[in-house]
């Protein structure tokens, strides 16, 4: 066979074939007689039908083979004589049949990015305590008292802060209503009638509700904020919005006592002290969760901003739509209207094309430490691991994993779980920091 390959930018390459005529022969002789051994033709005993009769029947389907096998055998040789990396060899084209007997055709290929790795042993990793304090127990527990509370008028004093405010209210920019200003949707910021607000700086835009302590029911107040620099809405970073407020209700929340009594309603019949112990060790688990999310996430942030190349486009278009789509069902489900999604579209897609860039150096860093250590999945692990989801799931383990060959979706799987490894090989290799604090915090104080 005589292959070109010629790369191209954005991890793509065209590769050309011409399979000469003896070769093309060869292999239709082959399929031919494969054909010939085992068709059954009316009026002849199977294996003695004519060639040309079996040709004659077979045509279409002979040539459908010929051209399958002339196609698997030039990117099998392709791989071997380039040492290409291909994520996806294309459809071919241009399929030609010329007049020496010769075949030609050409694929568009997507490859794989070509890294230089930085050094990935020793890296250094900040660690916080997985402790449990008296204090996050504490933390846990008032919020548990707080899903209970009752709520009461409040008529003989002025709104403070912890105090619930149930609010009318509108907002304009330089005079304007407020989506008419920025020409769409901004959801909850423009107005809203009934609206409950717990008075803490927590709560809605920062300053906001300070400017409602000592305010009574009847009230009606003027509050200007400005709006964060890293609000979700790009259009109204560092505007100033005006809000006509109404005070129509103040509240107090009662909390209930924190005794057995409380803890058998949240658990069913368990002591304070039992509910205590269960709270510690759903703590603890979900802390470590954190802790080791927060480290991974500094292998990725090292690992990004130590690095860069190309990345395939089709890969990264798709990646993007599937990160924008995550986002979306994410919106819908904490409220997010329909006309409030639409008008943050630019903003979705701009992040999610950051987080899939991302996703995907990411990957192939790892797949390439992978590589170089010899770390894989073999069948037996990826069987396990697919068989402890299918019980999870209360499902047959065979035909759960039967559905999943059927979808296509084991690659993704085994590769995930590659992944996996490959960040394990790399924290076990780390050069590990022990710090106080949670992982938002000092995520936060590091931003």
């Amino acid at each position: 066979m005589n292959i070109t390959v010629d790369k191209q930018p954005n991890c793509t390459a065209t590769l050309r074939v011409e399979v000469p005529s003896d070769a093309v022969n060869s292999e239709r002789e082959r399929i031919l007689s494969a054909y010939a051994s085992q068709a059954k033709i009316q009026g002849f005993r199977p294996g003695k039908a004519p060639r040309k009769v079996i040709e004659a029947r077979y045509k279409n389907s002979i040539s459908e083979e010929l051209q399958e096998r002339l196609v698997r055998k030039a990117f099998d040789e392709a791989l071997q004589k380039e040492a290409l990396k291909v994520l996806n060899f294309g459809n071919p084209a241009d399929f030609s049949e010329n007049p020496d007997g010769s075949v030609s055709f050409n694929s568009t290929l997507t490859l794989a990015p070509e890294i230089e790795l930085p050094e990935y042993k020793g890296v250094a990793v900040k660690e916080p305590s997985a402790e449990i304090s008296d204090e996050d127990i504490n933390k846990n527990l008032e919020s548990l008292r707080e899903r209970f509370a009752e709520y009461e008028d409040i008529e003989d004093r002025a709104a403070e802060n912890g105090d619930l405010a149930v609010l009318d209210y509108s907002s304009t920019l330089d005079g304007q209503p407020l989506e008419e200003a920025v020409g769409k949707s901004v959801g909850y910021l423009s107005s809203r009638e009934g609206f409950w607000m717990k008075l803490d700086e927590q709560s809605f835009l920062p300053g906001f509700t300070a400017q409602l302590v000592g305010a009574k029911p009847g009230d009606e107040k003027e509050i200007t904020v400005t709006v964060p620099e890293d609000f979700p809405v790009a259009d109204l970073r560092s505007k100033e919005l005006v809000f006509a407020v109404t005070v129509k209700e103040l509240k107090k929340a009662v909390l209930p006592e924190l005794d057995d009594e409380l803890a058998a309603k949240l658990t069913g019949g368990k002591s304070l002290e039992e509910l205590k112990s269960l709270l510690t060790q759903q703590m603890s688990a979900e802390k470590r969760r954190k802790i080791d999310d927060y480290k991974v996430n500094q292998i990725v942030e090292h690992f990004n901003s130590q690095v860069d190349f190309e990345l395939p486009e089709a890969l990264l278009r798709q990646e993007t739509q599937s990160q924008a789509d995550s986002l979306v069902q994410r919106g819908a489900q904490s409220g997010m209207s329909e006309e409030e999604l639409a008008a943050q579209q630019a903003e979705i897609f701009a992040t999610a094309g950051v987080q899939a860039r991302t996703n995907l150096k990411t990957n192939f860093i790892l797949q390439e430490i992978a590589h170089k250590e010899n770390i894989i999945v073999n069948d037996q692990e990826l069987v396990q691991h697919l068989a402890s989801i299918a019980t999870q799931r209360k499902e047959n383990p065979k035909k759960f994993i039967k559905q999943l060959q059927k979808e296509g979706r084991i690659p993704g799987i085994r590769n995930s779980m590659l992944i996996g490894k490959a960040i394990d090989f790399i924290l076990e290799h780390a050069t590990v920091e022990e710090v106080s604090g949670e992982p938002e915090e000092i995520e936060s104080t590091e931003s």
